[in-house]
């Protein structure tokens, strides 16, 4: 009797990302709980909205609250993109990032030109190569390729843009007339774009993060 109520709630709880809009046949289908969908679906929404914000691109550091802290609203970096999208769906990256780099330093990039000893809550999360480590630690690392069927909405990619110099963009819903790639929401300089850039650069980087609950 256990075991067919177990696998009653499994049949029940996933769900194919097909209720993202995704295509059904030839395409890559990853099996996700409704509430996973769910929450792709609005951080894909909250992602969308920032490119209705005009942002001057400025990386200087800042000091912020925290938790719950941003740079001012009209500037901001690549970095900050991601971070106002799942803040918008309520999950904190600063707070999360900084508390998991505060239990396993480490595992983290001391990679700038002044030596960090401690953690920053100011600039830690908005530093790509540390939410690179973050997310393959506490969400999903999907594979590199070259297939755009394989980069799905909701999914968070890092690029090389060239020298070393990192990038990061979230995958959203919506698709190029000109390739049929779905589209990059991202800020190269020129504030939140919208655009088909995946494959403009060598991706670094392919992860999902469903925030600390793990839904």
């Amino acid at each position: 009797m256990r075991r067919v109520s177990l696998a009653a709630r499994s049949v029940a709880l996933f769900v194919s990302l097909v209720s993202l809009g995704l295509p059904a046949a030839g395409q890559a289908t990853r099996i996700i709980s409704t509430a996973q969908a769910a929450f792709l679906q609005r951080l894909v929404a909250a992602a969308i909205e920032r490119t209705h914000h005009t942002i001057r691109y400025d990386p200087s550091y800042v000091r912020i609250p925290y938790p719950g802290g941003d740079v001012p609203s009209d500037t901001g970096v690549c970095s900050d993109e991601v971070i106002r999208s799942y803040r918008a769906v309520g999950v904190d990256l600063q707070k999360e990032v900084h508390e998991d780099m505060v239990r396993n330093f480490s595992a983290y990039p001391r990679k700038w030109r002044w030596l960090q000893f401690r953690p920053d809550p100011n600039i830690d999360h908005r530093r790509v190569p540390n939410l690179m480590i973050f997310f393959s630690r506490k969400g999903e690392t999907l594979p590199l390729s070259d297939r755009a069927e394989d980069y799905l909405p909701g999914d968070i990619v890092t690029w090389d843009l060239g020298g070393g110099v990192p990038h990061i963009g979230i995958v959203v819903d919506q698709k190029s007339p000109r390739s049929s790639r779905y589209l990059v929401v991202h800020n190269i300089g020129r504030g939140p774009k919208m655009e088909d850039v995946l494959f403009d650069w060598k991706i670094t980087g392919h992860y999902r993060y469903f925030g600390p609950a793990n839904l």
